[in-house]
């Protein structure tokens, strides 16, 4: 009796093992995905993301809220999340230190270009171009926003600096309300179109429009800030504007830390893409990732693309 029982206890221990070992039994990687608030584009879509990367059979990943782009380099380079959406151009301020970042973040890594988030240069109709510009009041972002760095960067490759303008420090909202109470001629914004706030300015004031950038302008930009990306706003996107109009955009993009392991990071792309359909039904911003589309603003980035992207990419015979 005293044998039998030892056996099947025997038994019962290498079931265990045996359970333990096999492959349905394994442990997931659990991976976080910081987006921004609730009310903006990166949520629903990152949500969408961590649902299509969620079928690999060892990763569960999970969107979490956050406070966008800068904080989100912030936290992807202190190795409190894994994966994070940040503007292309903000990605490279914080590799290199510059505008909102004191300090290089040197361990970033990129993963994947998403979708364009368009500069919107709301004027009055009567300026044509960044020359016009000189001495009006103009709305340049929030001081120390993305916004703000892009318009910069902007004036500098026209030739102007803040000082050349009655520069007014404005997010979206302020942006809008000054349009309306006549108080300012032109204002940046930053973000995918259409923008609530734009869209609230052209149905309300018909002197309203959008810059149209000449192609030798955007060339120039691109040639001196690889970040920005000639694009384009289609016509009848908001009332009153009836021609596409050619503008920068920078790109959304997936970054990640130098210590991901390389698996995980590749196994994070090739689920994301073989599972797009999930992200394409989340969101119109989403219908715009794809594969085909994934290194547009990285390949010419300063910061370096991660060992498991580049494994991706050169299977499907994007890279070298």
């Amino acid at each position: 009796m005293k044998t039998s029982r030892i056996s099947q206890i025997c038994i019962i221990a290498v079931m265990v093992c045996v359970i333990a070992a096999t492959p349905a039994f394994a442990a997931k990687t659990f991976l976080s995905i910081a987006t921004g608030g609730t009310a903006g584009t990166y949520y629903p879509i990152g949500g969408a993301i961590a649902q299509a990367v969620s079928k690999h059979p060892d990763i569960q990943a999970t969107a979490e809220t956050g406070n966008a782009s800068a904080a989100n380099a912030n936290l992807v380079a202190k190795e409190e999340i894994e994966i994070a959406f940040v503007q292309n151009d903000v990605a490279s301020w914080a590799y290199d230190g510059e505008y909102m970042f004191p300090a290089p973040l040197t361990n970033l890594r990129a993963v994947a270009a998403l979708y364009p988030e368009h500069i919107q240069l709301v004027t009055t109709k009567d300026i044509k171009s960044l020359d016009d510009l000189k001495g009006k009041r103009v709305g340049v972002g929030a001081s120390g926003s993305g916004t703000w760095a892009d318009a910069t960067a902007i004036l500098q490759v026209g030739n102007l600096k803040m000082d050349d303008l009655r520069a007014e420090f404005l997010d979206f909202g302020d942006t809008a309300s000054r349009f309306k109470d006549n108080q300012i001629e032109a204002g940046f914004v930053v973000a995918g179109y259409p923008t609530a706030a734009v869209m609230d300015l052209t149905t309300t004031k018909d002197n309203i429009t959008l810059m149209n950038f000449p192609p030798d302008f955007l060339a120039k930009l691109s040639r001196t800030y690889p970040y920005f990306v000639p694009s384009s706003i289609p016509a009848g996107t908001y009332r009153g504007i009836d021609s596409d109009v050619a503008t920068p955009a920078v790109m959304a993009i997936l970054i990640t830390y130098s210590k991901v392991p390389e698996e995980l990071i590749y196994n994070f792309l090739k689920t994301m893409f073989d599972n797009i359909g999930d992200v394409h039904a989340s969101h119109a911003k989403g219908r715009e990732i794809n594969l085909e589309t994934a290194l547009d603003g990285l390949d010419s980035l300063n910061v370096p693309m991660h060992i498991g992207a580049l494994k991706y990419y050169r299977e499907k015979g994007m890279m070298d």
